[in-house]
């Protein structure tokens, strides 16, 4: 029998019950598309991290704690900004080696940024201080319904993969890219100026949205054929 892709997942932290968590649709999106979910630690040791890197042939990275702005070269602007340091040194550390090694790469919401950042990009800290929008990007429940559109760019793996030139996302989210690191590239925008997808030209799989397929797979087939090209990029 093929043996089915293991693809980590990011952690998310709950500070207040000093533990870690994991909304069940990042893994049931990657069980549905034919892959093994596992849970990362946040581990610190370089060894620990080069063996989950060699043991997973993907990753997801998730939403959740903003960004550290020392990342990108800037201090808290704001008091609603709220990090997470040892998800911060994990996620570099994971995405330096799973970038040397090719491996594919997922991000969702937190995630896009934090790639954006890593590689030398800027983010907004917090949209609503720093930008005019008619857009709603911080919806409420329920999560599975799109609130606004996003422009795909011709060409750009997401058009090819959607076959659309426009999708209804859902959004949950103050922070944003502000600068695009030069090794991104933008896949779509929101009408008010906001990339909401990028990828990496050059590699297999690194590919990062703004929304959150992992409430939408299961009524949407543009989150569905996300996570299936996914998981299919490691077969």
């Amino acid at each position: 029998m093929k043996k089915k892709p293991i693809i980590g997942i990011c952690p998310l932290w709950d500070e207040e019950k000093n533990s870690y968590w994991m909304l069940p649709g990042y893994m049931d999106a990657v069980l549905a598309s034919g892959g093994v979910p596992i849970m990362l630690p946040f581990a610190e040791e370089d060894a620990c991290i080069e063996q989950l890197v060699e043991m997973c042939d993907g990753f997801v990275f998730t939403g959740g704690q903003d960004v550290s702005p020392e990342i990108y070269g800037e201090t808290v602007k704001f008091d609603n900004v709220g990090c997470c340091k040892k998800r911060d040194a994990l996620e570099l550390a994971l995405l330096e080696k799973a970038l040397q090694q090719d491996k594919s790469i997922l991000g969702v919401c937190r995630g896009v940024q934090f790639i954006n950042a890593a590689l030398g990009g800027t983010l907004y800290q917090d949209l609503p201080r720093e930008i005019s929008s008619p857009l709603e990007h911080h919806q409420t429940p329920p999560y599975d319904v799109p609130i606004h559109t996003v422009e795909v760019t011709p060409g750009t793996p997401l058009h090819t993969l959607s076959g659309k030139e426009e999708i209804a996302v859902n959004s949950y989210h103050h922070q944003a890219i502000k600068t695009l690191s030069p090794k991104l590239a933008c896949m779509a925008t929101a009408s008010d100026g906001i990339m909401e997808a990028v990828y990496m030209p050059g590699k297999k799989f690194v590919f990062a949205v703004q929304w959150h397929p992992e409430f939408l797979y299961a009524v949407d087939e543009t989150s569905r054929k996300i996570f299936r090209a996914f998981v299919e990029s490691m077969q």
